[in-house]
């Protein structure tokens, strides 16, 4: 008998001042919206990617466009057999995903069929694909780029701001229009390894080793720690924090006002990105310049530097080695089958893509709708800049269009706030799973990306899951280290990892891809082998044990712990409290 988590404590009234025409937007097969009773009969995760939770603006704006059009739009145009994409609910501001099956077995033959003409043709076609999606946003990303808001007028912002919406609706078709053959592909060849018994944990290594926007930020990154220690600003770093750290800069002189001139012309090219995925809620570096310092900071005050060659050269050697001891294990016919295989992933390589395409899109195209709201905000005299992001799309439009602000709606948006706020603290007690919770998904996205595998599945329900000292999870990057943990709820705490700790989180996106050059492991709530965290891992050999399932839950914050990446097995040795009496 399937298990079931009640959905009800989730039910009835949603942010203040809700109404259900808030939400409605067109969508493919099913839309977003807060819980209702009867959604208790699908399963629900909760969705790593938004741990902080979701304004309302922001809520519809992924909930609709991201997770609901564009899931739903990529999984009938290629078609995926077995599923129609992803639908999304939310309990007060954390959203929840779920898979919508395909279940008629006539129509899954017939999407099938569909499937085999269509993703050879894609294959053939993937690099020109993606470049020209790629292009097509950037050059929207420039157009917008191109606007003084400030001189717009207030009469043109409806326009403005439905076309900032559209740049975010576009983005997620090509996104998953390119996502989902990639990883119909993957799987293909991953099922095949599996028949020829190679091991599967091995396979996310076949495809390593190369290199991504997101990793040259890290590299720029690194260039500036090294610069600011040159120019002798270490002190300076080691005595402030955040965004502090730019005052004492500018206040020191000398030196420092050269190495601010190189941290702005960076931002310029890298600073377009937000620490969330498609979040209109969060600011980008530019507006916010406190965790690209405090990540420099974390990167001064380290006695060595990441070496990225020796781990780029690592990786490949790695990989070459994976992919050597595989073929030696099979006949001629199966190499052959392998090798095709293998080329077909390395020509349209899920992994790099995976961590490459947040530079043009998940990071950064949010950001045109959040400055337009902004500048909205400061039209109508709001009390905030960010206040339009608590207003539904319905409502900002509204205002944009010389409804009233001020009064009603300027008091539901100090009401959401408080809501916003209430939610976020309650986010580490909340479900993992709701709704009819199966053994095992047949989704490919929640197993390889979200990493819902059936003992994910089995650990989210253990009663006792908070006493348990070994954990289990998908071993996502080889290697084993020891370090005090630090259980983060998003990267806006990155700044609290020290070098050799061991980051215990959800799990990450490409925001968290810094933390990796300083820390001495990860150990991962959800992600699969095709998740950031396990992608990342690899590429820089920090050991990575993703699909635990109750990594923040069983793992106290200053606990001391093993992390076996090969293995994938995390064992708590010391509890934090043991070693803060040990140590007085």
């Amino acid at each position: 008998m399937a298990t079931v988590v009640p959905v009800e404590p989730y039910t009835g009234e949603w942010y203040p001042g809700f109404k259900p025409e808030h939400i409605a937007s067109p969508y493919v097969i099913d839309g977003t919206g807060p819980f209702k009773k009867e959604d208790e009969d699908k399963f629900w995760y909760l969705d790593f990617h938004w741990s902080r939770g979701m304004t309302p603006l922001a809520a519809f704006a992924w909930g609709h466009d991201g997770y609901c059009w564009g899931t739903q739009h990529a999984a009938e145009a290629l078609p995926l057999p077995p599923g129609r994409g992803i639908t999304s609910r939310f309990a007060g501001t954390h959203l929840y995903g779920s898979a919508i099956p395909e279940s008629d077995p006539r129509e899954i033959g017939a999407r099938a069929q569909r499937l085999g003409t269509n993703l050879p043709r894609f294959l053939q076609n993937y690099k020109q694909t993606w470049e020209s999606g790629r292009d097509e946003l950037e050059a929207t990303w420039d157009y917008f780029q191109g606007i003084d808001l400030t001189a717009v007028p207030t009469g043109d912002f409806a326009s403005l701001l439905t076309q900032a919406r559209r740049y975010h609706q576009r983005s997620m078709e090509i996104h998953f229009g390119v996502m989902y053959p990639l990883l119909v592909n993957f799987l293909g060849f991953y099922g095949a390894c599996a028949e020829m018994g190679i091991n599967t944990a091995d396979i996310g290594k076949f495809l390593q080793g190369e290199d991504t926007k997101i990793m040259e930020t890290d590299r720029e990154l690194y260039k500036l720690a090294t610069k600011a220690k040159q120019a002798g600003l270490g002190q300076v770093f080691a005595d402030n924090a955040g965004a502090p750290i730019r005052d004492a800069l500018s206040a020191h002189g000398g030196s420092a006002s050269q190495w601010l001139t190189d941290f702005d012309d960076f931002l310029q090219v890298y600073g377009h990105r937000q620490e969330a995925t498609c979040d209109v809620g969060v600011p980008s570096w530019i507006e916010d310049n406190t965790i690209p310092l405090d990540l420099i900071k974390t990167f001064v005050l380290k006695e060595e530097a990441h070496d990225f060659e020796a781990a780029a050269r690592n990786a490949m050697a790695e990989r070459e080695a994976a992919i050597e001891t595989a073929r030696s294990g099979l006949t001629k016919e199966e190499q052959s089958v392998f090798d095709a295989g293998l080329q077909s992933n390395l020509d349209a390589n899920f992994p790099w893509w995976q961590d490459d395409h947040n530079y043009y899109i998940d990071l950064k195209v949010m950001i045109p709708l959040r400055r337009v709201s902004q500048e909205l905000a400061r039209r109508v005299g709001a009390d905030h800049k960010d206040d339009m992001l608590y207003l539904f799309w319905p409502e900002l439009l509204g205002v944009a269009n010389g409804s009233t602000y001020q009064g009603e709606l300027k008091s539901l948006v100090s009401d959401r706030r408080q809501y916003f706020d209430h939610w976020g603290a309650l986010r580490s007690s909340m479900p993992k799973v709701l709704g009819t919770v199966p053994e095992t998904v047949e989704d490919p996205v929640l197993i390889e990306i979200f990493g819902l595998n059936p003992a994910a599945i089995r650990a989210v329900q253990n009663p006792n899951a908070a006493a348990e000292t070994v954990l289990t999870g998908v071993a996502a990057a080889k290697g084993t280290a020891t370090g005090i943990a630090r259980v983060l709820q998003s990267s806006d705490d990155m700044h609290r990892l020290e070098p050799g700790s061991i980051l215990v989180c959800e799990s990450t996106s490409p925001s968290w891809t810094p933390a990796f050059g300083k820390i001495a492991a990860a150990a991962c709530d959800g992600g699969g082998m095709l998740s950031h965290a396990a992608i990342v891992g690899r590429e820089y050999g920090v050991p990575t044990v993703t699909a635990i399932g109750i990594a923040t839950l069983a793992i106290q914050d200053g606990d001391e712990i093993e992390v076996d990446g090969t293995n994938g097995r995390v064992t708590i040795l010391k509890r934090a409290a043991d070693l803060a009496a040990a140590a007085q």
